[in-house]
């Protein structure tokens, strides 16, 4: 009788799928959560956009509200992919390293405050190559602001990649 193929494993232990989808979960879920924040804060308490708008900011940003008007309701089904695909990525990326960090000795909840404004100057950087229509981000209350709605996608994301880990 042979033995069946070794699973491939990460330094936590889980397999590379278990870490895949344990990161990608903790991902989307916490792509809701920003979700959240920015229908209470950015829609309610700063009215910078209605709150249709959150769906298809992915898209203007990327693409340029040009193209984001132009493209009509299916700029909601596109800015909701970008959305809740890159928040699977960074998700992922988080589970991958999550591992590595807590050999470390380093908290989840810290690991996720410098992983949010990693996460937030790397995609904006992004922003800025692809398109010319983003906001300014050399606005200190543009990057304070997307520093606490990172902050509210990385902590959950975090804890919940730790708690799943184990």
């Amino acid at each position: 009788m042979s033995n069946p193929a070794p699973r491939s494993t990460t330094t936590s232990g889980r397999s590379a799928a278990d870490t895949l989808r344990i990161g990608a979960l903790a991902g989307i879920t916490s792509g809701i959560v920003i979700w959240l924040y920015e229908a209470i804060v950015w829609v309610g308490l700063q009215h910078q956009m209605p709150l249709a708008g959150i769906p298809r900011n992915a898209t203007g940003l990327v693409f340029g509200k040009e193209v984001q008007e132009a493209l009509g309701p299916l700029s909601y089904v596109i800015g909701t992919g970008i959305h809740f695909v890159f928040s699977a990525l960074w998700g992922v990326l988080f589970a991958r390293i999550w591992p590595s960090l807590r050999a470390r000795g380093v908290e989840a909840t810290l690991a996720a405050l410098f992983y949010a404004m990693f996460a937030w100057i790397v995609m904006h950087a992004a922003i800025m190559v692809a398109s010319d229509n983003h906001p300014n981000y050399y606005d200190p209350a543009v990057v304070i602001g997307g520093f606490m709605s990172h902050f509210f996608f990385a902590v959950p994301l975090a804890l919940m990649v730790k708690k799943r880990l184990g």
